[in-house]
């Protein structure tokens, strides 16, 4: 099945030319793919055909196959504008089939801006809001046509730039802001709380390790058993080698730049995410934590911290990576960033986000490109 036949159905399976010039004599069929996690009501004249969302078991295949559409057309060179569509098309969370008459263009404009969608159109290009194309059936752009954002995400990255403003080399003005919070689907506290148990057990053992004072893994077991249970895979096979490596347990002890990020976010004794030259108390944390493994009551009453905070820290800390990346090219360091601790933040602040990932993924498959 073609991708105009998967995106809007069977009965839509005309070819794209001749759907296009039946548009000047009807109603425009569009497609909309929204990064909200809520859609905003349609409150613009048009005729309903279809909506869903990511609970409908078809539509990560639906937005991997659009995905593919989006990477394949022209001649496939990774263009910034064809980058970042596909980053619109993995934040999706909503889809809406409807058809809408010229006099209502405008109104529906609106109302895709609020909803922060894209929109496909049977001759195969993808839109803007205002109806310029950000990619045509045959690969080209319009030059002019600029992907949206939430209002609230593009004052985040201000501030972030300026806040930024006297690092070099400087984070270009062009790179997207991260999320909005309307687009900020929080993992439940509980879990994150079982990450930072297990973050801990790796960051101890990792420390002893490597400082050559041998495995904390009986001693982990009896103090946090929870945290044991919560390793993941890749923690597991570290924490339980009969020969822990040293060279990996030193790496590992830098876990303790993500729990306090996530201890942070459950806003917990020791944890502050002060400059980003700043190590973590160690100490402090992990004194906190195995206390919080032996509090019964505290996963009923965890909570994150607002939204806000939590994706200000993520702006922050996804150009930060950005700096100290560019920096590392050529070979240079950056005064005021340690790039261990920008990296553990960056890495636990996407999982903690879902930023650059798609839903539900795991801690050990946790992506973080900049």
């Amino acid at each position: 099945m073609g991708i105009l036949s998967r995106i809007f159905g069977r009965g839509a399976a005309k070819p794209a030319m001749e759907v296009e010039a039946e548009a000047d004599d009807g109603p425009w069929l569009v497609n909309a793919y929204a990064t909200l996690r809520e859609l905003p009501p349609l409150d613009f004249p048009h005729q309903l055909i279809n909506r869903r969302d990511l609970s409908d078991p078809e539509m990560a295949g639906h937005l991997e196959g659009f995905a593919g559409y989006v990477l394949g057309r022209g001649d496939g060179r990774m263009t910034a504008l064809r980058y970042h569509l596909w980053r619109h098309i993995q934040r999706v969370r909503n889809q809406a089939s409807f058809t809408v008459a010229d006099d209502d263009l405008p109104a529906m404009g609106n109302w895709v801006r609020r909803a922060n969608a894209v929109l496909f159109l049977p001759d195969g290009s993808v839109c803007t809001p205002e109806m310029d194309v950000l990619m045509a059936a045959d690969g080209d752009a319009d030059v002019d046509a600029a992907l949206p954002y939430p209002p609230d995400a593009l004052e985040r990255r201000a501030r972030t730039l300026a806040a930024l403003d006297g690092f070099t080399p400087k984070p270009p003005g062009g790179m997207p802001p991260a999320l909005g919070v309307g687009e900020y689907a929080q993992r439940p506290a509980s879990e994150v709380l079982q990450r930072a148990l297990a973050l801990v057990c790796v960051a101890v053992q990792g420390e002893s390790v490597g400082a050559g004072q041998g495995s904390l893994l009986a001693q982990l077991r009896e103090r946090n058993p929870a945290g044991i249970a919560a390793l993941t895979p890749k923690e597991t096979a570290f924490i339980k080698a009969a020969e822990p490596d040293r060279e990996a347990a030193m790496a590992m002890s830098w876990r303790y730049e993500a729990l306090n990020v996530l201890a942070w976010a459950l806003s917990l004794e020791g944890a502050e995410l002060g400059p980003a030259d700043r190590p973590a108390d160690a100490a402090a944390l992990s004194q906190t934590m195995l206390e919080a493994a032996h509090d019964d009551a505290l996963p009923g009453r965890a909570s994150l911290r607002p939204a806000e905070a939590i994706l200000e820290a993520l702006d922050l800390t996804w150009r930060q990576h950005w700096i100290v990346r560019q920096a590392q090219q050529s070979g240079t360091a950056v005064a005021g960033l340690n790039a261990d601790i920008v990296m553990e933040r960056h890495f636990a602040l996407n999982w903690l986000t879902g930023f650059h990932n798609p839903p539900g993924t795991a801690w050990d498959d946790t992506d973080t490109p900049t």
